[in-house]
């Protein structure tokens, strides 16, 4: 079966604040490979429950939307989430947070939190993580004034490195930009709009390229916070901790990958103590994770590509525990498609290098 991946389309009968986060996360347009037997349940409650690296998290209104995502062929995830049941700092610590498991052929719900998970995974079994890292992806700038146009400010989120001096952005308001237009974004930091597409992406040429690219990005710019969490509050020193992964190593990502949030160096410790194995891949998440999903049906949603790489060691160790007889389980959804681009037509996983714009979706 197809895995959902966590979708999080605005919500209908929300307020404005309360819009269930991070729309529009990838899911599959091709079935599945057979790597992720025979965990669905598992992996559906990763997804979807471990969206949030915080608690409390509204478990009625979650089970009911996962029984409906399930069983759609379309997207109809919509959900009403009141605004002081978002929780806007982790749990502490971390795998404290609450997990809801469905248990596979029966949708059965059990609540546990993310400790409990060697008592779901048996020896032998094996878990994906994503080692990406966040950078300070989201900053602010001014458009310089061109003709009778005054200068105007622009905030703009990094969405994929495309060459040494340039990346692929989203901008707000983009109707405030032109082919040509000079930002500044700092004293060390300017770049050139060289690219507009249609679907609101544009490509930025900084006047700088390769690490002092990266340098000056760091220093200037921001975490890019989710949206339901960046409305409520200022982002602050502790976000720079928060929001990195126990596994974050290689920079490029400009969303963390949430279900990887919810693991402590104890509970991966306890988990290797019961035999579980354990591989890494990088999937740098895109700034197309904060996008809403418009479309009736998800045969009509533009799914942007993430870059990824899954490497030789740990496309051996999936398949050392799979021919085994060892179940896979994917922490959370980008590891999981990330897996999937790299899995050929048997489900044996081959290293990968490049884009996905794999879409995981129910049926």
């Amino acid at each position: 079966m197809a895995r959902a991946r966590k979708s999080r389309p605005k919500a209908t009968r929300a307020k404005p604040a309360a819009k269930r986060p991070k729309a529009g996360r990838k899911m599959a347009s091709r079935k599945a490979a057979p790597v992720l037997d025979p965990l669905d349940g598992f992996i559906e409650a990763a997804a979807r429950v471990l969206v949030l690296p915080v608690e409390p998290l509204w478990l009625p209104d979650i089970k009911a939307n996962l029984a409906v995502t399930l069983r759609a062929a379309a997207l109809v995830a919509d959900f009403a989430l009141p605004d002081d049941l978002i929780a806007l700092r982790p749990a502490v610590p971390r795998d404290s947070a609450r997990l809801l498991i469905v248990h596979e052929g029966s949708m059965q719900f059990e609540e546990a939190q993310v400790r409990d998970l060697p008592r779901f995974l048996r020896r032998g079994d094996g878990m994906v993580f994503n080692d990406t890292r966040v950078i300070s992806a989201q900053l602010s700038g001014v458009r310089a004034a061109r003709g009778a146009s005054p200068d105007a400010h622009v905030d703009v989120t990094l969405h994929r490195r495309v060459a040494d001096d340039s990346w692929t952005a989203f901008a707000k308001p983009g109707r405030k930009l032109g082919l040509g237009d000079k930002i500044r974004f700092g004293d060390n930091l300017n770049a050139e709009l060289v690219a507009k597409h249609s679907d609101g992406e544009i490509v930025l040429r900084f006047t700088i390229g390769g690490p002092g690219l990266d340098q000056a990005i760091a220093t200037t710019g921001a975490l890019p916070l989710p949206p339901y969490i960046a409305a409520k509050r200022a982002i602050d020193d502790r976000d720079a901790r928060d929001y990195q992964t126990m596994f974050a190593k290689h920079s490029g990502a400009v969303a963390a990958p949430t279900a990887g949030l919810h693991f402590t160096p104890g509970l991966v410790t306890k988990l290797a103590d019961a035999g579980i194995r354990r591989a890494t891949v990088t999937l740098h998440v895109g700034a197309g994770t904060f996008l809403p999903v418009k479309a009736e049906a998800t045969k009509d949603h533009v799914m942007h590509a993430e870059w990824g790489e899954v490497g030789e060691g740990a496309a051996a160790e999936i398949n050392a525990v799979r021919d085994a007889g060892g179940r896979i389980a994917c922490v959370g959804s980008t590891s999981l498609r990330l897996v999937e681009a790299a899995s050929d037509p048997s489900g044996r996983v081959r290293p990968f290098r490049g884009d996905t714009r794999i879409f995981i979706t129910p049926g």
